[in-house]
């Protein structure tokens, strides 16, 4: 069995774990073969772990129920992981999964209550997360909890209903959910994801700050349909290195300049990425992103496609897998099963980045991190270029021990790109 953390010279690779039969509602008709047949296709692939989304409602009905049959299947989905060789990271508040939203109805309309500051709901969710992290804290193949799926997003727009924090809210959240995940499983790699608002979002509470500085490793989630892929073009540079660049991104944030950054989300969304062309996406993607240093791994969503049964989904979310909904191989997994392969092989050693493009500090003009602006353009522009770019924060510059920590020489701002 690997261990939980990325060993030396070998990046993980994973997949995240869409069920093959009934997505996400297989919870409520939980069937231990069907997850076996899953996981023995994803451990086809070569991969060694995978990412599991219980359902927050599912699980926890009522604040003070935490179904323990609930509980149980997650452990034997942990168990049968494990007999497969793959580790396992659970995300404990779904939350937010493919544009649907999953709350208890105990913090909905009659019962409405912020689910980041009411003392009662925040009290629940800690319970919740703590008592998921004990079920799972002697299993070997347990790597740690994620708190949510890029539960961000119900603390701002463009969410139609938000639950709105300042930026010290979300991270006295964050500090409270973070310590019950250790508390039911201590040592683990316990984390929290947010979507890219994080990064790229002026108004958005949860802060690169917070991502880059609270919980055991970085968590960035990629995705080109955010308007990288729709100015860039499939093949454009910008589109092929938003893995890489949101993870120098997240590396100039980190007081710690070898903080681990796991890419936890990546795929190739269609039709922005045609399904013809999915492969040599994932291969360039994977490619750009394992030429920085400190990955923890790399964590491909999705394993399966969903189902044309289901409806009422984003189109590009029925066809994301490696898998198709029946378990066969597509390209986008064969090229994924090459990659691990060839990596088993090879030495994780990627060489210092030694160009730096200048980021504000200023919270406020974060939107020049994200497509359009004029870091994110520089930095795609050094790319095509053949420069090896990172990313450093303006309060930085002047810190020769920050510099050379990380391996920097030349300092450029935005402007000086051409």
């Amino acid at each position: 069995m690997p261990s939980s953390a990325s060993p030396s010279g070998a990046p993980r690779f994973g997949a995240n774990y869409t069920p093959g039969q009934g997505w996400f509602h297989h919870w409520l008709d939980f069937d231990l073969d069907a997850v076996r047949a899953d996981l023995d296709a994803i451990a086809s692939l070569g991969l060694d772990h995978i990412r599991v989304f219980p359902i927050w409602p599912y699980f926890q009905p009522n604040r003070t129920l935490i179904r323990p049959r609930a509980v149980d299947q997650l452990v034997q989905l942990a168990d049968a992981a494990a007999e497969r060789g793959l580790h396992v990271n659970v995300d404990g508040l779904q939350g937010h999964l493919s544009s649907f939203d999953f709350l208890p109805a105990w913090t909905q309309t009659w019962h409405r209550r912020n689910i980041f500051t009411d003392p009662d709901v925040v009290s629940g969710q800690a319970d919740y997360l703590r008592t998921l992290a004990a079920a799972l804290a002697d299993r070997p193949n347990f790597i740690g909890m994620t708190i949510g799926n890029e539960i961000n997003q119900f603390s701002a727009g463009p969410h139609p209903d938000p639950d709105r924090i300042t930026e010290e809210q979300a991270e006295a959240w964050l500090r409270t959910v973070l310590a019950a995940c250790e508390d039911g499983a201590p040592g683990k790699l316990h984390l929290h994801a947010e979507y890219d608002a994080a990064w790229y979002q002026d108004d958005q509470p949860f802060t690169p700050a917070q991502a880059a500085g609270l919980g055991a490793v970085t968590a960035v989630h990629s995705w080109v349909f955010n308007g990288t892929a729709q100015r860039h073009g499939r093949t454009g540079t910008a589109t092929r290195h938003h893995a890489a660049y949101m993870i120098e991104l997240a590396k100039a944030w980190a007081t710690d300049p070898r903080r681990p950054v796991w890419l936890q989300e990546v795929g190739a969304p269609a039709p922005l990425i045609p399904a013809e062309h999915a492969a040599d996406f994932t291969e360039d993607t994977v490619d750009a992103a394992l030429d920085c240093q400190d990955v923890w791994g790399v964590t491909w969503w999705c394993s399966h496609d969903v189902s044309r049964d289901l409806a009422d989904f984003p189109e590009l979310e029925y066809s994301l897998g490696l898998l198709t909904n029946e378990g066969k191989v597509k390209p986008a997994g064969e090229a994924i099963a090459r990659i691990t392969r060839e990596w088993r092989s090879r030495t994780y050693a990627p060489a210092p980045r030694t160009t730096a493009v200048v980021v504000d500090d200023d919270l406020s003009r974060r939107s020049e991190c994200a497509p359009g602006g004029a870091v994110f353009e520089a930095f795609a522009r050094l790319v095509a270029d053949g420069v090896r770019p990172t990313v450093v924060l303006a309060g930085r510059v002047a810190d020769s021990g920050h510099l050379a920590a990380r391996g920097i020489r030349d300092v450029l701002l935005p402007a000086d790109v051409g």
